[in-house]
């Protein structure tokens, strides 16, 4: 089997990630360079890895690059994407710069991988509470067209970075030392816009058009490119949770076919990267907790809209680090080399 020198880009939370999942799915990987802003050692799992400060120069013989684009890092696909290209590496892009030029591919592998082959060097990597939505709808959509889509998400810490998790942690160390007599705290250096310990607020990115949010508008466009469907409605709500790690959604959707909660069961049961977990009788549907550290998208409270033949509800859980980022990212390095 050939074999290639790949470089992942970033040392935050994303980027170990990235580490960890090349290792476990056994990428074939020749050499493996790690840059960030800065040289230092990181150790993952026990392993060391050596980053190296990036330059222009260290991608050379470079043949993939996987740009983190998390805390730490952001901006950087943006400086030596075109570099690392120069020099006759593929760019993986877990970024946002990129996502919506119509140059560039944006894929998740189980919906669009055919896409992977329009790429001209580089290769977008979608904000991570629309990959876990459009696999879970994706097998709906083939199945019975769908025409629109409601969805509130319930965003773990994680996704923010490093500072928003210890930001968490600490909110809940103090909040839990005063008995909870108050749920109130206000620590320094504040990494989000509110409070998230024992609190959840509908933040997440800048206010723009119709008073939508930027990670709420992430899910439209970019449903729309991924699954090359400009005309289905979609409306969300982006909200925090004080969770570690998993992002939830309760995802609405109506389709132009009838299809039965039923149907749809069996249907996403037999999909590639799904495990449905749907037996709310006994306790059972996918939780953050139960997902972390997995990389298949878990689907559970599939059920019919009471006065709506054609409407669906969904609740889609996956870990954001994995699904959502830096495993999709491999899962396309992976339908590159293939």
């Amino acid at each position: 089997m050939k074999k290639y020198n790949v470089a992942v880009i970033g040392a935050g939370v994303v980027g170990i990630e990235m580490l960890r999942v090349l290792k476990e799915r056994n990428f074939p990987v020749q050499d493996l360079r790690v840059f960030a802003r800065s040289s230092r050692e990181i150790d993952v799992d026990g392993q060391k890895y050596a980053v190296e400060a990036v330059s222009p120069e260290g991608f050379k013989g470079i043949d993939i690059a996987l740009f983190a684009g998390t805390e730490g890092e952001k901006g950087a696909a943006v400086t030596f994407a075109p570099e690392a290209i120069k020099r006759g590496a593929v760019v993986i892009d877990n970024g946002a710069d990129f996502r919506m030029d119509p140059k560039v591919p944006l894929v998740v592998p189980e919906v669009n991988a055919a896409d992977v082959r329009k790429h001209k060097g580089i290769i977008a990597n979608p904000n991570c509470s629309t990959i876990q939505m459009v696999v879970a709808l994706w097998p709906i959509h083939k199945k019975a067209g769908i025409k629109k889509i409601i969805v509130t998400t319930l965003q773990a810490s994680s996704g923010a970075g490093k500072a928003a998790v210890e930001q968490l942690k600490e909110e809940t160390v103090i909040i839990s030392s005063r008995g909870f007599t108050s749920v109130h705290v206000n620590v320094e250096n504040r990494a989000m816009p509110q409070q998230l310990g024992f609190n959840v607020f509908p933040h997440i990115g800048g206010f723009s058009e119709c008073d939508y949010t930027s990670e709420e508008w992430k899910l439209v466009h970019e449903t729309h490119k991924i699954m090359h469907d400009k005309k289905i409605k979609i409306s969300a709500t982006t909200i925090r949770v004080p969770v570690r790690t998993g992002h939830s959604e309760s995802v609405y959707i109506e389709t132009a076919k009838p299809i039965t909660a039923d149907a749809a069961r069996k249907l996403l049961s037999r999909a590639a990267g799904i495990v449905v977990i749907d037996d709310p009788a006994k306790s059972l549907y996918p939780m953050p907790k139960d997902v972390e550290g997995r990389d298949e998208v878990f689907v559970g409270r599939i059920r019919q809209d009471c006065f709506e033949k054609k409407g669906l509800w969904l609740w889609v859980v996956a870990d954001n680090l994995r699904k959502g980022a830096a495993t999709n990212a491999v899962q396309i390095a992976e339908c590159l080399v293939k």
